[in-house]
């Protein structure tokens, strides 16, 4: 017989928030299954609040208590069993963050952990990830988010350094990332990847997900640096609304997705890595693979 159970993550990011509700079917002596039922994204994007007055505005947290009253009432049709809401860089960094947290559980009774970015890399590694990472193999993992970057080096199959820094779209597009951050990165980058020989990319986030779709790949063939570079020459040529009707990318995505490609294309350079593999995996889904493996 099988069982089934259905659970959902919400991810509280610097550009959206977003509802994942998966279903898990449970079989006699087998993995059990991970299928995704319905995915909600609502592009509030609080970090352009918080990454330039350290505050989220009155108008944002109006949007953030109906976002989730309405995410509450999804979970209560799908029957959701068990959930966790995390938020990431803007939230941890507004100094109205934990009150915001403490006014949507009051009103919603959805309770938010505000989460550093070492955990935020530790859900995201939770995914799907071993499956991908060959154990004789080197990668350097990208997640590039709207506040901040998450790096971890995998070697032989283990975790060998992970970093999480504050190079994230929305900062980038406000122009409050100085160049120190940068040769930081890269500086970190070179030094943890400078054993291996040889080294290939795993990117996740919305935007490389995007232009992964764009590229017409099949699932699990990577893109190379060359594909890569070209298409971000293609977005730079376009304006911000041509990106929009010619390249039919969402508004709040034709923006953050150039310096999103940006990074991925630094990552590489430095690790002079020739591909990136894109697996559709994020927060949301390591949040849904913790709370199923966390003891009962």
């Amino acid at each position: 017989m099988i069982q089934q159970k259905k659970y959902a993550a919400i991810d509280i990011g610097s550009n959206a928030v977003r509802l994942l509700i998966s279903t898990i079917t449970e079989q006699p002596d087998k993995e059990p299954i991970f299928k995704k039922t319905s995915l909600v994204r609502v592009p509030i994007r609080l970090g352009s609040d918080v990454f330039m007055n350290k505050m989220i505005s009155e108008e944002n947290k109006i949007r953030m208590v109906d976002t989730m009253q309405a995410f509450q009432l999804l979970m209560k049709s799908h029957k959701i069993e068990k959930y966790q809401a995390c938020a990431t860089s803007a939230m941890r960094e507004a100094n109205n963050g934990q009150e915001i947290a403490d006014l949507i559980k009051k009103e919603t009774g959805v309770k938010i952990d505000i989460i550093d970015g070492n955990h935020e890399a530790s859900i995201i590694a939770a995914t799907d990830l071993h499956a991908l990472i060959q154990s004789d193999k080197t990668y350097l993992y990208v997640d590039v988010g709207g506040g901040s970057t998450e790096f971890t080096l995998y070697s032989s199959g283990q975790t060998v350094a992970s970093k999480s820094f504050k190079l994230g779209t929305v900062r980038l597009l406000k122009n409050i990332v100085e160049p120190d951050l940068w040769e930081e990165v890269e500086s970190w980058i070179k030094e943890v990847t400078k054993p291996y020989h040889k080294i290939d990319l795993i990117g996740s986030g919305g935007n490389i997900n995007n232009i992964f779709k764009s590229s017409g790949k099949a699932i699990g063939k990577p893109l190379s640096f060359l594909y890569l570079s070209s298409y971000y020459q293609l977005l730079n040529s376009f304006t911000y609304e041509e990106r929009i009707t010619e390249l039919n990318l969402n508004a709040d995505r034709a923006d953050v997705i150039i310096p999103a490609a940006k990074i991925y294309l630094s990552a590489m350079k430095w690790t002079k890595a020739r591909r990136i593999y894109v697996p559709k995996i994020g927060l949301a889904d390591g949040i849904i693979k913790s709370l199923y493996h966390e003891k009962e």
